[in-house]
């Protein structure tokens, strides 16, 4: 493998300023669009000796023919011009942005004659104004429902508002008090404006003041004895309490903020974003990345938060899981934005948070994100055309023979030498078989990869016992159901090579072997100095990596029991120490290592351990 590509330029020729650069392949298509402070280290990364590159930072080094830039006089500047040209060029080594869904909105034309409000899809109306995006159909339905008591403005659509406006006879809406029908000349069309201007000012977070002053209207009328004004009144009230009561109060009522959460591994990451306006969660928005290129947590935040606001307008507050190192130019970009959509003068910034309500509710965003990652996974490997694909892709990737219908892949998992366990996971036509999972606790092992060949020892010694004699009938084993195609261990080439090891003492010929390498994402086969390297977004990678992490959840979760088992045991040991007071303290502490650290009076705060059981607690757990 060469050192370098051939298109490098020299180091002189590439400037030290700031700008964007953009590499290309051999037909001139835009692979990557990238900014830096300093061009000249920046793109020294990209080539160093391509043995150091990161595996997928190599393969777009080698897909491109040619690398250009331009300069510009700030940080700030190549941040625009590069949001500018992955929104023209669409990189295929870019993040990839994919919404789960497309949302609804609650819109109010506010650039018509005769606003109207209405809950569309479209971001494009001009002159309207946006609410949302809200997460159910029928819910942001029922709020307007609710608000048009309060506010009855139009809703209907332009061909019913212009037969109103013929026949002199206005819709339903308006002969049951949800509408002030200017269609028929009941109000005039300003008038009908300041009620949706009311409408939009309330959903834009200034409801406390209309509560406020309905209330005293109310009073007023009942004190002059206006009672059917002080009923109306009411009614319009609990119609705006109601509409409240759908959004939660999260944060004090003068705050607007944009919370974002981000899960991520490997192949893809999960953004949620939670909208808060006056304290209350106005819209929540989750959308899926796919992530060609290795990316950190502060890279992905940077690229989520640049697309988040191509449609909506930013708060003067935005709370991210870690700074980028661009915050400050970020913070400048969307202030620029929120200023060109007429909101009020005043600079984003974009922080973290660290305690408080706010601290409490990103954790609850970051939470809904992980939820979101896992249910993507599981949607994406329950798609019966994917899976097949999946298999199809593994069969020509591994030169396999036939596609791989019954998968097993095996993780070990100790506790610095400890415990040592490891786990077999089955997948049969892509989906996982927990009937048939298995657990191995290995008495004693060297390392991983002496680990890996004693489970794979075990495993092959059963390979060919298909049936047992059970009476007079054949009845199938359900120790070891049957063959597998493929082979699966969590590792590189050391794991690999004791696999085979295992494999080749069994006098096994005819089942594939290969590894997962986690870091890289690499597949690697027996005796092969390269790895095999799937699309990153490809069903066959994803699938891959699914069966790699149950197998790794597996061992995690056994070891863990074993771990706890082996400390309840060690306390039982203990006279006065039943199975009520092992309990509390393992509920009191948390972990096995919050307990073995404690000291002798902390120990002594749990119920129903004295002063001096504690002493001999502490003094058996560190080995006294």
């Amino acid at each position: 493998m060469a050192d370098t590509v051939h298109y490098r330029p020299k180091a002189g020729e590439i400037p030290t300023s700031p700008g964007v650069y953009r590499f290309r392949d051999a037909t001139g298509r835009v692979l990557y669009v990238g900014k830096a402070n300093s061009l000249r280290a920046r793109l020294s990364n990209y080539f160093a000796p391509l043995a150091s590159l990161h595996e997928r930072t190599r393969r777009m080094v080698l897909s491109a023919d040619s690398v250009d830039w331009t300069v510009v006089g700030s940080e700030f500047e190549a941040l625009q011009l590069e949001y500018t040209w992955i929104k023209e060029y669409d990189p295929p080594f870019n993040v990839k942005f994919r919404d789960d869904k497309s949302y609804p909105y609650l819109a109010i034309t506010l650039g018509e004659p005769v606003p109207r409000v209405l809950v569309t899809r479209n971001h494009k109306i001009t002159g309207a104004r946006y609410f949302g995006p809200y997460t159910k159909v029928w819910a942001i339905r029922e709020t307007v429902d609710q608000m048009l008591k309060a506010f009855p403005m139009r809703s209907c659509s332009d061909t019913t508002y212009k037969r109103a406006e013929q026949t002199g006879r206005p819709c339903l809406l308006g002969d049951i008090g949800k509408c002030v029908a200017p269609c028929v000349g009941r109000v005039s069309k300003e008038q009908h404006k300041s009620v949706a201007l009311d409408f939009a000012s309330f959903m834009g977070g200034n409801d406390s003041r209309y509560i406020a002053d309905l209330t005293a209207k109310m009073k007023k009328a009942a004190g002059d004895q206006d009672y059917e004004a002080a009923a109306r009144f009411r009614d319009q009230l609990g119609a705006l309490e109601a509409a409240l009561s759908k959004s939660t109060i999260v944060l004090q009522d003068d705050v607007d903020v944009d919370i974002f959460g981000i899960a991520h591994d490997e192949l893809a990451a999960a953004v949620q974003q939670f909208i808060v306006r006056r304290g209350r969660i106005r819209g929540v928005r989750s959308w899926v990345v796919d992530k060609e290129l290795d990316l950190d947590l502060a890279a992905l935040v940077d690229t989520v938060v640049q697309n988040a606001y191509d449609d909506a307008t930013p708060p003067r507050e935005v709370i991210v899981p870690e700074l980028p190192a661009d915050a400050r130019e970020l913070e400048l970009l969307l202030s620029g934005i929120r200023a060109e959509r007429g909101e009020r003068a005043g600079r984003v910034a974009i922080r973290t948070a660290q305690r408080g309500d706010k601290a409490a509710l990103a954790q609850t965003v970051t939470s809904n994100a992980q939820n979101a990652l896992i249910l993507y996974k599981t949607r994406r490997s329950g798609d019966f055309v994917a899976r097949s694909q999946a298999l199809a892709d593994i069969q020509d990737a591994l030169k396999m023979p036939d596609a791989p219908l019954r998968m097993e892949c095996y993780d070990v998992s100790h506790l610095s030498g400890t415990n040592i366990v490891a786990s077999m996971v089955v997948f049969e036509d892509g989906l996982p078989r927990k009937d048939q999972y298995r657990r191995f606790s290995i008495p004693e092992s060297t390392d991983d990869t002496e680990s890996i060949y004693q489970t794979l020892t075990r495993r092959l010694a059963n390979i060919d016992q298909e049936t047992t004699r059970a009476g007079d009938e054949d009845q199938a084993v359900k120790k070891f159901a049957y063959r597998p195609n493929l082979l699966i261990v969590d590792g590189g080439q050391p794991q690999v090579a004791a696999a085979a090891r295992a494999l080749e003492e069994a006098g096994v010929t005819d089942i594939r072997l290969c590894g997962i390498a986690k870091r890289l994402e690499e597949i690697w086969l027996p005796d092969s100095d390269y790895p095999v390297i799937l699309p990153r977004n490809s069903d066959a990678l994803f699938l891959i990596q699914r069966i790699r992490d149950e197998a790794h959840r597996f061992a995690i979760s056994y070891q863990r029991q074993r771990r706890k088992n082996d400390i309840s045991s060690v306390l039982e040991d203990i006279p006065g120490l039943g199975p009520s007071r092992i309990r509390e303290l393992l509920r009191h502490f948390g972990s096995v290592k919050q307990l073995r650290a404690a000291e002798p009076a902390a120990i002594g705060e749990v119920k129903g351990v004295g002063p001096a059981t504690a002493e001999v607690i502490a003094r058996k757990l560190r080995g006294g």
